[in-house]
């Protein structure tokens, strides 16, 4: 149902040939810096108004769940030290409520590691209830099955602090566990003999007494798509349809998988923080839709010291001035828009710095070469691409009309005052099927962020009155990969278990759930 205060985009189409894109929507190792450094590369950024299963329609927002995933394609069976966040990394999510591009609130993470059994050759161990022991004797050779955080078999046991700062005076609060304790990231999850990986999950979910919540941990990678038809140069799929890369109006509809999810069965180290509306907006007060106030930029950052001394066996020695290592506001911007060689500095870069990039979001080379390939099969539209500037200024209909657009920007805008979309409601399309608390309205979990960027940036559907447009075909471009093979969980930090290493499935083509064989 279309919301009254803010008009839809269109759910039209372009073309009639299954190009989709050569990159995928995400920020799975997109720029040659981060194939370096895959520990401060950032997967994706979340936040969306936060929701309830049972909460009805409509209901005043309070809360807001902000989220960076990072270190992608954790392969759950890769032991012996499962994925650790690295302690020399600064791991911040910022926010921009004043609409400059410049943030003024960042939350900040930091990560410090215990080994609390060095001889043994493994972070994590456990069977039984009771252990293992060396045959004939009392000797404890296995700790018992890991259910909390104190267990003996959670060896690389890592904690970590939070800190909200006020960037515009330099204010800085320490976000403490009620129980004085620290907070502890959930690790991986190597099988269900070593840990009870749903009870420290729970058990890693902390509610803090000032109404914040945070989590931090080894979860499932809630991006899907298919990566390996997109770069086999966008060689996708041949459905229903007859036509590469375009889907049928029930598989646009359906709550299945048509096509290989590349991601399945891949874990991603997860950051989540659900912080009370008024904590975020200039006003500090929860504002109406209507409210120029209501909008807010979030992006993610990673950083580190300048100068790094490898001592080993020692610590490594870190120090100088952090650097930015990378950056992340929407899920296409670095990955699909940006050439090769401005990947890099893109990635160490400021949002108000964007301006130098606005040849790539006004004229996007992605479409350009699409549109050669297809011999003029393809119409798109003009450049400068104004159709695109509501992903990289504040405007509608996402802010409301009057907000300063401020300059162009890569930041994930969110309208804290619209509704959660009740889960069963929502749909994977957000705002191009109608669904107001969607993306690029913030973006939540299951919004199929691949299929909006096919039909917003390479088909220019937000504005389909150029010429050559056509109606029915881009309406329903596709990679056939609709949903997470994981199950969302029904509250904070709402992302999936982390797949088991002994368990876990990676679907290809040619299996169930994996698409055909073309």
């Amino acid at each position: 149902m279309k919301s009254k205060k803010f008009p839809v985009w269109s759910r039209t189409a372009l073309a009639t040939l299954g190009f989709a894109a050569v990159a995928s929507a995400s920020n799975h190792r997109e720029a040659p810096i981060t194939g370096f450094d895959h520990k401060a590369d950032i997967t994706d950024v979340y936040a969306f108004v936060s929701y309830d299963p049972d909460q009805a329609p409509g209901t005043t927002p309070s809360k807001v769940t902000l989220m960076m995933g990072v270190d992608p394609f954790l392969e759950p069976a890769n032991g012996p030290t499962f994925f650790p966040f690295d302690p020399a990394l600064l791991y911040e999510i910022r926010v921009d409520n004043d609409h400059d591009a410049i943030p003024d609130i960042a939350f900040q993470f930091r990560f410090q590691t215990d080994y609390r059994l060095p001889g043994v050759f493994t972070g994590l161990a456990g069977v039984g209830d009771a252990g293992a022991f060396q045959p004939g004797t009392n000797t404890p050779v296995v700790p018992p099955r890991i259910e909390s955080f104190e267990d003996a078999g959670l060896n690389l046991r890592q904690s970590y602090s939070v800190r909200r700062v006020d960037l515009n005076t330099g204010t800085r609060t320490v976000l403490r566990n009620p129980d004085g304790r620290p907070f502890f990231a959930v690790p991986a999850n190597p099988g269900p003999r070593t840990i009870n990986y749903a009870a420290l999950y729970q058990q890693g979910t902390y509610a803090l007494d000032s109404g914040i919540s945070v989590f931090c941990g080894t979860t499932d990678d809630a991006f899907w798509l298919d990566l390996g038809a997109a770069f086999d140069t966008a060689n996708f799929r041949t459905l229903g349809s007859g036509v590469p890369g375009v889907l049928t109006a029930a598989e646009d509809a359906a709550r299945s998988n048509f096509a290989t999810d590349a991601f399945s069965g891949f874990a991603v180290n997860t950051i989540a923080i659900e912080v009370p509306i008024e904590m975020l907006t200039s006003t500090g007060k929860v504002e109406e839709p209507e409210s120029p106030a209501a909008t807010i930029g979030v992006f993610a950052r990673t950083s580190r010291n300048r100068v790094t001394v490898r001592r080993s066996p020692l610590p490594a020695n870190n120090g100088g001035p952090r650097r930015q290592i990378q950056r992340m506001g929407n899920p296409l911007i670095n990955e699909l828009v940006i050439g090769i060689a401005a990947k890099d500095r893109f990635s160490m870069d400021r949002p108000q710095n964007d301006g130098q990039f606005a040849d790539f979001f006004l004229d996007p080379p992605l479409a350009r070469i699409v549109e050669a390939l297809y011999g003029g099969a393809l119409s798109i539209p003009s450049a400068p691409r104004l159709d695109l500037l509501p992903l990289v200024q504040y405007q509608p209909p996402i802010a409301a009309p009057g907000t300063p657009t401020g300059p162009v920007a890569d930041l994930l805008r969110l309208n804290t005052g619209v509704p959660a979309t009740p889960p069963d409601q929502a749909s994977r399309l957000g705002l191009l099927a109608g669904d107001p608390a969607g993306f690029p309205n913030g973006r939540r979990l299951f919004d199929d962020v691949t299929d909006i960027a096919l039909r917003v940036v390479v088909g220019g559907v937000l504005d389909p009155t150029f010429d050559g447009f056509q109606a029915e075909v881009n309406g329903r471009l596709g990679d056939g990969v609709n949903v997470d093979d994981s199950l969302y969980q029904p509250g904070f930090p709402y992302i999936g278990f982390a797949p088991s290493g002994r368990e876990r499935r990676h679907v290809d083509a040619g299996e169930p759930g994996g698409g055909p064989i073309d």
